[in-house]
């Protein structure tokens, strides 16, 4: 059985526009819309926000592009980084310099910078001069010998690091060894919403009336869908009407390697536990209003993930934020966001546990409106605004031996780090 505690949190301290300007020009570096993926999205929420907190600030977006694909970026774009083109780094670096950037920051994910665990990104920082600042939206606790090395020298290198969760700041300094007082933590933004009755969306926007769970996201095998949908029968027994919805492609990585492999073990799954009929999938990436409307509509959230290190799940953040009683494996940034009574933590791959809890949840209207409205509040703390706000804050705090970085010419970069170099790049 489940433990929820009783105390509500309040919502974090707010720091205020005046205080929240930092310096001019920021080089943001990162996936962006309309590539399909969590860094994407966050990336250009967060060029968003920052065009809002201080209008007059230039914000230049450089967006990474993965191997084999186009996209039609935006105006906002500066310019697109071939993730496998060595060259496209050197010249975005270049760019950047001669743009006077105040601020390099840049939304690091292993995967998405080109070379042995994403060390191209090193050629670019190795060519400008100003202070970088490194979202960290994966902190590995084992990282191999590349990623180590890697990550250790963007450390020594950022003059501040920022990560959304607390294990990830230990972690930073256990493993990686990096200074304390370079690391902020800053949660991962949200959509500024107000919280609507879940069956009055449901009546709003055309949907169903039954009770409804919903997960949303990228599907892939860590993301633990089969433990919900083997949870159903459970479910049902004490919630008949109930149902499941999972909302999102698959993603692309995946159906580039076995196609829709793992979505149609899903549906097999489902079938053969005579659930089909209380599954509904929306096998496609949502517009964030669509995808805003379809949470609202829900009255329980669930995040089955099996990865217990994982430290940022954008989707726990969405659904918090729009007042979603959660039930969550308890991976890192589960266990943060759905403390002090925020939210339910089951089991990894605990079908009855996650049965147990999902059905108590549906079935107790009080329980479920006590969660919401603590879920609610607390995302008010977090959104995107507020996220813009508090990074500017640390920038501008960025200490003045930060900005005398001297770029150098890249053979005497190439001299001292052969590793990170190849010939006629």
């Amino acid at each position: 059985m489940f433990d929820l505690p009783a105390d509500a949190s309040a919502p974090g301290d707010f720091v205020t526009s005046e205080a929240a300007r930092g310096p001019g020009r920021i080089a943001l570096i990162g996936n962006f819309l309309p590539r399909l993926c969590g860094i994407a999205t966050f990336t250009t929420h967060v060029f968003d926000a920052l065009r809002i907190a201080e209008p007059r600030a230039p914000v230049d977006v450089y967006a990474m592009v993965d191997p084999g694909r186009t996209y039609a970026f935006p105006d906002a774009v500066t310019a697109a980084i071939d993730q496998e083109d060595r060259g496209s780094y050197r010249a975005a670096g270049r760019r950047i310099e001669a743009s006077g950037a105040a601020i390099v920051w840049v939304q690091h994910e292993f995967g998405i910078f080109g070379g042995p665990a994403g060390e191209y990104l090193l050629d670019l920082l190795d060519t400008v001069s100003a202070p970088v600042v490194l979202t960290l939206h994966t902190v590995l606790e084992a990282p191999n010998a590349d990623q180590r090395r890697v990550l250790e020298r963007l450390i020594a290198r950022a003059s501040l690091l920022i990560v959304m969760a607390e294990r990830a700041r230990a972690t930073l300094q256990r493993v990686y060894r990096a200074p304390l007082a370079r690391i902020a933590v800053i949660e991962h933004g949200v959509p500024d919403r107000a919280y609507i009755d879940p069956a009055a969306a449901r009546r709003c926007f055309g949907m169903e009336e039954r009770k409804t769970i919903l997960t949303f996201g990228l599907l892939s095998p860590d993301k633990g869908i089969e433990t919900m949908i083997r949870a159903m029968p459970g479910i049902l027994k004490r919630c008949p009407e109930a149902l499941y919805r999972i909302v999102g492609a698959t993603h692309p990585h995946l159906v580039a390697h076995e196609g829709e492999r793992h979505r149609e073990s899903l549906h097999a799954l489902a079938r053969d536990l005579g659930v089909e009929s209380h599954v509904h999938w929306e096998n496609r990436f949502l517009e964030e209003e669509h995808l805003l409307d379809r949470i609202s509509a829900a009255d329980v959230y669930v995040t089955p993930y099996r990865n217990p290190q994982q430290i940022t799940s954008g989707t726990l953040s969405y659904a918090a934020a729009l007042g979603k009683p959660i039930v969550s494996t308890p991976y890192v940034h589960a266990t943060e966001l759905l403390a002090q009574g925020r939210g339910i933590l089951v089991g990894f791959d605990d079908s009855e546990m996650m049965a147990d809890a999902v059905a108590t949840l549906l079935v107790a209207d009080g329980l479920r409106e006590g969660l919401a409205f603590r879920a609610h509040a607390h995302g008010r703390s977090l959104t995107w605004r507020r996220l813009a706000e508090r990074a500017r804050t640390r920038f501008a705090a960025i200490p003045a031996s930060s900005r005398q970085f001297h770029a150098e010419p890249a053979s005497e970069i190439e001299q001292r780090h052969p590793q990170t170099v190849c010939v006629g790049a």
